[in-house]
C-alpha cells in the first residue's frame, strides 16, 4: 500500500487539475480566427499586390493549418482609405492597407512620403524602409498602440496621365485639373507646378475622369491598368514624381489576441510577400508602359531633373514645419543622391 498511496495521490491531483482546468498540458487549441484586409486596389490577379496578399493568406493558412484565414477585400469594398482606418483604429476592420503619407492625417511627419523625388534608385528606397528609416517610420505608426505595421508593400513610382496634353517639362503642368489624395505636400508638389489639385478617394476616380470632374491624375502603372484607367486617360507621361508604399496594417489588439506561433508565421511569409512584390513591379515599371501604348494611350519620357529642381524648395519648407529633422537625416542617409 505505501507503494500506491503515491500514485493515487497522484492520480487525484491529476483529475483536480482535469476539473478545474488547470492542467498545463491539456490546454485547448486556439480558436480559428478570419482576417479581413480591406484596400481601394482592384481585385484578381491583375492587381500585384492584392494577388500576392491573396498568396500570402493562403501560405499562412496552410502554415496555421487553418487557424488563420485572410479575406482580401479590395475595389474599396470597405469603404475608402479614410473610412478603413478608421474602422482599423475602432477594431471593426482587422486588417487595412494604407499609404505611408496617407497616415499623415494622424502622424504628420509621416507625409514624409510625398517628398517629391526623394530615391535615386527603387534600391535605395528598399534599403531605406528595410533598416532604420522603416524601423522609425513603424514606431511612428504604433505609438498611439492602436495599430502595427507588419510590412511595406511596394505600390511603384507614380506617373502622371491626362486628358489634355502629354507632359513633358514643369510648365506643361499649368491648368491641368488633377485628382490627388488629401495631402498637403502632395497638393503643393503639384500646385508649385501650376496644376489645380482636386482631392477625392480613389474609389470615386474612374467616374470623375470619365465625367471630366478632373483632366487626369497620378498613380503607379500598375494602378492603371489594374483599374482600367487607359479607357478614360489619352496621355501618360512617366514622371516617376513619388515612390510609394502600402503599409500592411493590423489592428492591436487583434494581433496580440493570436497565438505568437501564428504572428511568427504571419511575419515570415509578410517577407516572402513583400520580395515577391518587389520582383513583381520592377518588371511591370519596365513592361506596362508598352502595353498602355498597345491600349492606346500615347506615353512619353519626361525631364526628371527639371521637374526635381522645380519642387526642391519643399524639402526644406516640409523638413522645417512638418517633418522634423530626426526623421529627414534618416532619410538622406539613403537617398542615393
Amino acid at each position: 500500500m505505501k507503494q500506491i498511496r503515491p500514485l493515487v495521490g497522484g492520480l487525484l491531483t491529476a483529475l483536480l487539475f482535469v476539473v478545474m482546468g488547470s492542467a498545463p498540458l491539456m490546454a485547448a487549441d486556439p480558436k480559428p480566427v478570419t482576417l479581413k484586409i480591406g484596400n481601394t486596389f482592384a481585385s484578381g490577379s491583375a492587381s500585384v499586390i492584392n494577388d500576392e496578399l491573396n498568396a500570402w493568406g493562403k501560405r499562412v493558412n496552410e502554415r496555421t493549418k487553418g487557424g488563420v484565414t485572410v479575406q482580401v477585400m479590395g475595389d474599396s469594398l470597405l469603404g475608402s482609405e479614410a473610412e478603413m482606418l478608421e474602422s482599423l483604429f475602432m477594431g471593426s476592420l482587422e486588417m487595412s492597407l494604407q499609404s505611408i503619407a496617407f497616415q499623415s492625417t494622424l502622424h504628420p511627419e509621416l507625409i514624409i512620403e510625398d517628398l517629391p523625388y526623394m530615391f535615386a534608385t527603387r534600391e535605395a528606397g528598399y534599403a531605406a524602409l528595410d533598416g532604420d528609416y522603416g524601423a522609425a517610420i513603424n514606431k511612428i505608426i504604433a505609438d498611439s498602440g492602436e495599430i502595427r505595421n507588419l510590412g511595406f508593400i511596394e505600390l511603384g513610382f507614380r506617373h502622371l496621365t491626362n486628358n489634355v496634353r502629354p507632359i513633358a517639362k514643369p510648365e506643361d503642368m499649368k491648368g491641368i485639373k488633377l485628382r490627388t489624395t488629401n495631402s498637403d505636400l502632395r497638393r503643393a508638389v503639384f500646385e508649385t507646378l501650376g496644376a489645380m489639385t482636386i482631392s477625392m478617394g480613389f474609389n470615386e476616380l474612374f467616374t470623375a475622369l470619365q465625367q471630366k470632374v478632373v483632366d487626369g491624375q497620378e498613380t503607379p502603372l500598375t494602378t492603371i491598368n489594374s483599374s482600367s484607367l487607359y479607357e478614360v486617360q489619352k496621355y501618360l507621361s512617366l514622371t516617376g514624381h513619388f515612390w510609394t508604399n502600402e503599409c500592411v496594417l493590423i489592428n492591436e489588439q487583434v494581433w496580440q489576441s493570436l497565438p505568437e506561433e501564428w504572428r511568427a508565421i504571419m511575419m515570415e511569409e509578410m517577407v516572402t510577400a513583400v520580395a515577391n512584390v518587389r520582383a513583381r513591379i520592377a518588371v511591370e515599371d519596365v513592361t506596362l508602359a508598352d502595353v498602355m501604348r498597345q491600349k492606346g494611350m500615347e506615353v512619353n519620357e519626361v525631364d526628371k531633373a527639371a521637374f526635381a529642381e522645380a519642387l526642391k524648395p519643399l524639402y526644406d519648407k516640409y523638413e522645417k514645419e512638418v517633418i522634423g529633422k530626426e526623421l529627414m537625416d534618416l532619410y538622406r542617409k539613403y537617398a542615393g543622391y
